[in-house]
């Protein structure tokens, strides 16, 4: 999302640029409703979530930290790490009760693109990774169709509409 994907084993050219915030795809994209990459389904005041269109897992879903540019977690203060915390939380609960997985994965990454975001990826019974890290990236199947998408979207949003704190 938002980044390159690159075959070689070096990190972008450009990556402490990338790390300061400047030509941060995340940051320059604003907080569109929908893009290429997914549909919003939660909006706080410092997370957006998308739930995204790449086939790589039913309900594979991205929570972006929408505050000032940080890379990583560490870089919030404690209300903002307690926000962003209980953001994540609420969007992987209205994930498990919507598609019932047996395992949700929470990947605190940002190793092509350095900028806070976690993917929540639900686990399933017909996993074809089961007992292992779920390999993004190298599982993409077909884009899931926009019919499925707007659907699944609409059923989850009445989920995420009472945000509970913890």
């Amino acid at each position: 999302m938002f980044g390159r994907r690159r075959t070689t084993g070096e990190w972008p050219a450009d990556w402490d640029r990338l790390t300061r915030g400047i030509g941060c795809g995340m940051c320059r994209s604003g907080r569109p409703e929908s893009d290429e990459h997914g549909l919003r389904i939660y909006a706080s005041e410092c997370t957006d979530a998308y739930l995204q269109r790449a086939g790589v897992q039913r309900g594979y879903t991205i929570v972006i930290w929408r505050g000032r540019h940080v890379t990583e977690p560490t870089e919030l203060d404690a209300a903002e790490a307690r926000a962003y915390g209980n953001d994540v939380l609420t969007v992987a609960r209205a994930l498990l009760a919507h598609y019932e997985p047996l395992k949700m994965n929470y990947e605190t990454l940002g190793n092509s693109l350095p900028h806070l975001h976690t993917h929540l990826v639900p686990r399933y019974r017909d996993d074809p990774f089961p007992g292992r890290p779920f390999p993004l990236g190298s599982h993409d199947g077909p884009p899931v169709p926009e019919e499925r998408l707007q659907a699944e979207a609409t059923a989850l949003r009445p989920l995420l509409t009472s945000r509970r704190e913890f």
